[in-house]
């Protein structure tokens, strides 16, 4: 069955959690090493209010997870939160879990007392359909949006 948790609550998948986000937006190199540093970042920031890491899971099954974060990256350092990483694994994608995740995230923000939420992303046409608002273009080629909460 479908559920989406607070990573808090399911800490036996952090390990898979920062693995797959080590995959798919790190570097590869000293792999285990970043691993460890992001397990233990992972388990700091789980703590903390203005950090939210979403699983979706299908039984005892990962199939994706989203965040929020008080910052991400260099530019706007004055904007928070932003959206980050939305992840579903290859062989669950097109299956509208991406909508699942967004939308639980979306409300988690707004439980937190936040009106609008900030992200980036290199990806064309895809966030829009989550009610994404262009606002600039960053340095590395990414996008900046918000979502209006």
């Amino acid at each position: 069955m479908l559920k989406i948790y607070n990573l808090k609550d399911k800490k036996e998948y952090i390990d898979e959690v920062a693995i797959l986000t080590q995959k798919e937006w790190g570097k590869l190199d000293n792999f285990e090493e970043r691993i460890a540093k992001k397990v233990e970042k992972i388990n700091k920031l789980l703590n903390t209010k203005d950090y939210v890491k979403l699983v979706l899971l299908d039984d005892s099954i990962l199939i994706g997870f989203i965040s929020i974060f008080p910052n991400d990256g260099e530019e706007y350092k004055e904007l928070t939160p932003w959206y980050a990483t939305m992840y579903v694994k290859k062989e669950y994608r097109g299956l509208g879990y991406s909508k699942l995740l967004n939308d639980a995230i979306l409300k988690e923000a707004k439980k937190l007392g936040y009106k609008k939420i900030y992200l980036k992303t290199n990806l064309v046409d895809y966030y829009e359909k989550f009610g994404a608002k262009y606002i600039d273009n960053l340095k590395n080629g990414e996008k900046l949006y918000y979502i209006d909460l």
